[in-house]
């Protein structure tokens, strides 16, 4: 059995944007999917052991980037993060939204 690829989607409050990155990549085979936010009102507030579980982390906004490498420095090293540049204005699995995650991180995951 190949070991399944472990994939962490943050955003700000873990409403919209990761929830969806979540439900479209966590169909895929070879993967295993959490999502998270940075801000403390999130539905699901990111933590050290998201992590150290994670093997990449696509985070949607450079604000994301920054909240994550300030409050957990050297936790990160060695793993993968990736700005996706997507902005807070898509409802919770929006038609665009899910194109837009798709665009993005398959090419990064190498994904058909």
């Amino acid at each position: 059995m190949s070991q399944q690829q472990r994939v962490l989607f943050v955003c700000g409050r873990n409403r919209s944007r990761s929830p969806t990155a979540e439900r479209v990549f966590a169909r895929e085979p070879g993967l295993l999917v959490r999502a998270a936010g940075v801000h403390a009102s999130a539905v699901r507030v990111i933590s050290s052991a998201d992590i150290a579980w994670a093997d990449v982390i696509f985070v949607m906004e450079r604000s994301q980037q920054r909240a994550l490498t300030q409050r957990f420095g050297s936790k990160l090293r060695g793993t993968a993060l990736h700005v996706l540049d997507i902005p807070d204005e898509y409802a919770l699995m929006d038609a665009e939204l899910v194109e837009l995650l798709k665009l993005s991180v398959t090419p990064l995951l190498a994904l058909d």
